[in-house]
């Protein structure tokens, strides 16, 4: 039997646009659902604009939508919008990450949706969600960092609030949104019916602040910026070598003692007051790296990592994106860095999925639509639209 990948009995109607629903779809899509995205005419996603370009073509905008076919569709129209309707019949998931409200302006919101199919899972992913005080405000992902409290833990010991390296609150909130939709795909086997998914950034962030609530329930006192400790686990921190910094995550006592025997060969460290549980070193984490420290600098990042996870202690280097992109394990083993031709951008390095699924493998199909390319094959073959009416809708800016 062929070894069908896990999604491949779903048809998602992807409205979705940057980055947060983008890489929802993605998801689905490299998991073999069928995936429509349907853009602007002309314009298309607001990342077709934003670089880096190679060929003229977004490599942004290449990197998150691969596995998915191209449309275009004027949803302000009256023909766009009975079209879609049409479509949503034959669909098992819509996705969109408008502002709240804009869909139900369109007459397309999910009341309107579960009336022309009652089985379909309407997924929204917004700054703010759907409902409450704050529901109308505009969100992007700097504003879900600030707002959800992740930019107050971010950076360096008494600098300034920092944004994390990466779009993090999109992506976390195109994850929310992924396991919401599957979640709803599972209750609709047992319901027989669809529902609506709501996702907020800011919610996404705040449920990755982890223990720093906790902390600051447990003693009043405000978690402040640490650099690269961590205020559960120490020694767990940064530390200096010859040619740079490396890494030690020490979680618990056998690792630390392990770290002091056989690393540093000091046993004192062991009997030091200050040292001698994971709640006191956590206090005194600046005394404990500077011990280490007296250590580090003599050897080499390569020479520290190998002496540490020689003793069975967790260590690393730390990886500029360059050196990601050249790890053996990383990049080929686990496939995080996938190769494709692209139409017209050319060759194309894109970034794998980290999702395995051992009997039905993600994988990559084909790259990211050009604006509209599957308008014929998709309206045509898929919902059944005349040759004739295409180039109709296609005349009147439809589609």
């Amino acid at each position: 039997m062929e070894n069908h990948l896990a999604l491949s009995n779903l048809r998602v109607l992807d409205l979705t646009r940057v980055l947060a629903g983008p890489y929802c779809t993605m998801y689905l899509a490299d998991l073999g659902a069928e995936v429509i995205k349907i853009e602007i005419p002309e314009t298309g996603d607001d990342t077709r604009g934003m670089g880096p370009f190679q060929n003229g073509e977004s490599l942004y905008y290449c990197n998150v939508n691969r596995n998915k076919k191209g449309v275009t569709l004027n949803l302000k129209k009256p023909e766009g919008r009975q079209l879609f309707l049409e479509m949503v019949k034959y669909a098992d998931v819509v996705v969109e990450n408008y502002r709240p409200g804009v869909m139900d302006k369109l007459g397309l919101g999910y009341e309107v949706l579960k009336e022309v199919n009652d089985q379909i899972i309407y997924a929204a992913v917004s700054g703010f969600g759907s409902y409450g005080p704050l529901h109308q405000r505009p969100g992007y992902d700097i504003i879900a960092q600030a707002m959800g409290g992740i930019m107050s833990l971010t950076g360096p010991e008494g600098g300034g609030p920092t944004r994390t390296g990466s779009a993090i609150g999109d992506l976390i909130g195109g994850l929310n949104l992924t396991i919401g939709i599957l979640a709803a795909l599972n209750g609709r086997s047992i319901t027989g019916k669809g529902q609506r998914v709501d996702v907020a950034l800011v919610d996404g962030i705040v449920s990755a602040l982890e223990t720093n609530t906790q902390r600051l329930l447990a003693n009043g006192v405000q978690p402040a910026r640490m650099g690269n400790r961590y205020p559960s686990a120490s020694p767990y921190d940064s530390f200096q070598a010859k040619d740079g910094e490396f890494v030690i995550g020490c979680a618990n006592n056998k690792l630390f003692n392990l770290l002091c025997t056989k690393v540093l060969h000091r046993p004192d460290l062991l009997e030091d007051e200050r040292f001698t549980t994971n709640e006191l070193r956590c206090v005194h984490q600046a005394e404990l790296k500077a011990e280490i420290e007296k250590w580090s600098p003599d050897y080499t990042i390569e020479e520290a990592v190998d002496q540490i996870l020689g003793a069975g202690v967790p260590a690393a280097p730390i990886y500029d994106i360059k050196a990601v992109m050249a790890n053996d394990h990383i990049a080929h083993v686990r496939e995080m860095f996938l190769e494709c031709e692209h139409p017209v951008a050319g060759h194309l390095r894109i970034n794998g999925n980290p999702v395995k699924l051992m009997d039905s493998m993600p994988r990559l199909r084909t790259p990211a639509p050009t604006l509209g390319q599957d308008n014929k094959s998709v309206y045509e073959d898929i919902f059944g639209l005349s040759p004739e009416h295409l180039a109709t809708l296609a005349a009147e800016g439809v589609i």
